[in-house]
């Protein structure tokens, strides 16, 4: 068994000048499956097409809120159409596609459209539930929000709150729904120690590991493109600050991703 990161942009550079170097080097850290999140329709394709190329790699298709001002009512109906023809009939991705996303609000972004992040949003999770997919999610400076829409549209499959900082309670609400919670980078920095306390408190079924890269580098990295090889670092925090061995952080959380996304191990 080997790990799996539940959350790198894979098509995003260095990845995409030689995705092939990048895949070696995350197997040679044990990193055996990456599930890349897209952004948008811009991406889609890549993403797609990155999937089928390697066997180890599968994708989600989504609406990001952080690109809201590229996404309107029409990209919803073809990602509505996108997910019908890879997920609802017999394409050759059907297998590939493993969530959607990656969704959610972000209103840290300046003059935020709140209600049409709102509004994506819902509509995905609909999308999520009709083709029976968990939902990869983004939050930030939305929390409330973000709870409300998930309490009035339950993901019937599950999903992650990707590279989540939050408190405990608030961990325990979104895990009470079926959501499973992203840990990354932020547990290598000393000082993020509410989130440090936060994770090892929790169960260890309920914890995903990622990397988020090329973005959210780990300590004695900053300034430096992050890499899924670098999910070793990540587990290694883990590991120091729960009970659990390496080889037990390795086989929950590998399993629980494989789960949640139905990815063969």
């Amino acid at each position: 068994m080997m790990f799996i990161d539940s959350h790198c942009h894979f098509d995003f550079e260095p990845f995409a000048s030689d995705p092939a170097h990048y895949l070696e080097l995350a197997n040679d850290a044990g990193v055996g499956k990456i599930v890349i999140p897209s952004v948008g329709e811009r991406n889609w394709q890549e993403v797609q097409q990155l999937c089928r190329q390697f066997d180890n790699l599968y994708y989600a298709l989504g609406l990001h809120p952080f690109f809201s001002n590229e996404h309107n009512v029409d990209s919803l109906s073809r990602l509505a159409n996108r997910l019908e023809e890879v997920v609802g009939g017999a394409g050759e991705n059907n297998q590939k596609c493993v969530a959607v996303g990656e969704c959610g609000l972000d209103f840290a972004i300046a003059d935020a459209d709140r209600e049409q992040q709102i509004e994506l949003l819902s509509a995905q999770l609909a999308l999520a539930n009709k083709y029976a997919l968990p939902v990869i999610l983004h939050c930030r400076k939305a929390y409330p929000e973000l709870l409300r829409i998930l309490r009035q549209n339950p993901p019937i499959a599950g999903g992650v709150y990707h590279g989540f900082s939050g408190s405990l309670s608030q961990a325990e609400q979104v895990i009470d729904l079926g959501i499973k919670i992203g840990v990354g980078g932020t547990i290598t920095y000393r000082r993020a120690n509410k989130t440090r306390n936060t994770i090892a408190s929790l169960p260890l079924a309920a914890l995903m590991l990622e990397t988020d890269a090329p973005d959210m580098p780990v300590a004695g990295y900053q300034g430096q493109p992050n890499r899924p090889d670098r999910l070793r670092n990540i587990v290694q925090e883990l590991v120091d600050i729960r009970k659990e061995s390496k080889s037990e952080i390795e086989k929950i959380t590998s399993l629980t991703t494989a789960e949640l996304f139905q990815i063969s191990m």
